[in-house]
């Protein structure tokens, strides 16, 4: 199966607002995409494409819908804080759907102002799309190169600069793929023990491995939590909340580059006229 198999992105852009609606006006991008593809009936396959297999996990629908969102926010129906929450306007509430040439139009046009210039189309798409993910390509470039203990380190740092506390990397061949544990206090008052797996690559992460690692945790710890650089199949994420067994938190590579970014560790980001993202490739190569 090839990219062309996939939507353009502008055929997201009412998704997105459909979804949005759905969620009550607001949503983080995890929420956003999986009302997404639900709604869109994309397949597995579909999900598993890669945007640039050399450059990092970040899967093509991730990044078609980064570029919807993007027109969409230009085009004044959504916006979105600092901490990756998208929301509707008070135009996008008050709209239904859009027409997706009037939104290329309109952001075509709102570019050729900006710059004073004129510019083609595509051209131009292809910058926009580019600037957004490139910081993004790279750390996961980054992340992907890092030895396995190096990976579990990072990972034991994300979850101590989370909260949680006596975090351990116990990682060993025969316990069931179990990398590390620890306990996650929520006000000072809650304890949950979790028990996390980390995989590092790209790809998807298959029902079966979601199997595999409930059976590992199961009588262990309150929850697990599943942290990968790649992806996870609609039916391995449906498989993480079935009614009736332990619960699993999925973390995929795109909210894992996030989160590196919201702690700062080792990724800087600086506002001047528009956000610039630096990655320190010297802090990772310490781990």
């Amino acid at each position: 199966m090839t990219k062309a198999t996939i939507p353009a992105y502008h055929t997201f852009l009412n998704p997105i607002i459909d979804a949005l609606h759905t969620l009550g006006s607001s949503g983080t991008i995890e929420e956003i995409n999986s009302q997404v593809i639900e709604s869109t009936g994309l397949t597995d396959e579909q999900l598993e494409i890669l945007h640039d297999p050399e450059k990092g996990s970040q899967t093509e629908v991730a990044y078609r819908l980064a570029w919807a969102r993007t027109y969409l926010k230009k085009y004044e129906v959504l916006e979105n804080s600092s901490r990756g929450v998208w929301a509707l306007t008070a135009k996008g509430k008050q709209i239904g759907h859009v027409h997706p040439p009037a939104v290329k139009r309109y952001v075509a046009d709102l570019s050729r102002k900006t710059k004073n210039l004129t510019v083609d189309v595509d051209k131009e798409e292809a910058a926009e799309a580019n600037v957004q993910v490139g910081w993004r390509e790279e750390l996961m470039n980054i992340l992907l190169k890092l030895h396995p203990s190096a990976f579990e380190r990072l990972i034991q740092r994300i979850l101590r600069e989370s909260g949680f506390i006596q975090v351990e990397v116990t990682g060993r061949s025969g316990d069931g793929g179990i990398d590390g544990k620890g306990i996650m206090r929520l006000g000072g008052l809650l304890s949950f023990h979790v028990i996390f797996q980390c995989k590092r690559y790209s790809g998807a992460v298959a029902v079966s491995q979601v199997r595999d690692f409930r059976g590992a945790m199961v009588g262990r710890a309150d929850k697990g939590l599943l942290i990968t650089t790649g992806n996870f199949t609609k039916d391995a994420v449906r498989e993480a909340t079935r009614d009736g067994a332990p619960a699993i938190d999925l973390i995929d590579g795109d909210q894992l580059v996030d989160k590196l970014k919201e702690l700062a560790l080792g990724v800087e980001t600086r506002r001047i006229e528009v956000e610039q993202v630096t990655i320190t490739n010297s802090w990772f190569e310490g781990l």
